[in-house]
């Protein structure tokens, strides 16, 4: 049976992006907005709301082999700071957890849907790699934040990375459904998907 993901065009997948409380406070929305817009992709629903502890639990939804790579890192990253381990890989990851479900809720956030032709690649391409200190040069999250594993394990709070984008169009299609209804996603049409995906460019010409 197909999936909506697999129901729907090529260049109508979607995904999610929320920018978090610290990409609000420090004033980068309009920034951060332009420079997924610019590339052609398309926004279908923006949300500007506190998420709730219900929200963000359902949201990340993580099993256990995601807790304990992620409080394995936590510990490597103790270590390298010369702090003690007090605790297993499984508490820490469920400790991560609990910090990021505590800093999303910590201020107003802005949840948004972006439509276009690999979304979910683009987006994750044009975001950064998790850790905004090792993020490249042109992401988002390399260009207009410092935060590290490191330093966030020091100080026992989340990564500050800006934002959350979608895993894959699966995970998209979930994640929109915990901060959407169908019926606020928007469908519609504009001129620049016609440069990009039309076969016939009819009308250039007079």
């Amino acid at each position: 049976m197909e999936t909506p993901t697999q129901k729907r065009e090529m260049h109508k997948e979607r995904t999610l992006v929320i920018i978090k409380p610290d990409g609000v406070q420090r004033g980068l929305v309009g920034e951060i907005i332009r420079r997924y817009e610019r590339t052609g992709l398309k926004f279908v629903a923006f949300k500007f709301l506190v998420p709730t502890r219900e929200q963000c639990l359902v949201h990340y939804n993580k099993d256990d082999a995601w807790l304990l790579r992620k409080g394995q890192r936590f510990i490597e990253d103790l270590k390298a700071e010369g702090m003690p381990v007090e605790k297993d890989a499984m508490e820490y990851g469920k400790g991560i957890i609990d910090t990021v479900i505590k800093f999303m809720m910590a201020g107003p956030v802005l949840a948004m849907v972006i439509e276009g032709n690999q979304s979910v690649a683009i987006v994750t391409k044009i975001t950064g790699t998790t850790e905004p200190s090792t993020s490249d040069v042109g992401t988002i999250r390399g260009d207009l934040t410092v935060d590290s594993y490191s330093h966030s394990a020091a100080q026992n709070r989340s990564v500050r990375n800006l934002i959350h984008c979608s895993d894959s169009p699966e995970e998209a299609e979930r994640e929109m459904q915990v901060w959407f209804k169908p019926e606020e996603l928007i469908n519609y049409r504009t001129t620049h998907e016609r440069i990009l995906y039309d076969v016939d460019l009819d009308g250039i010409f007079e």
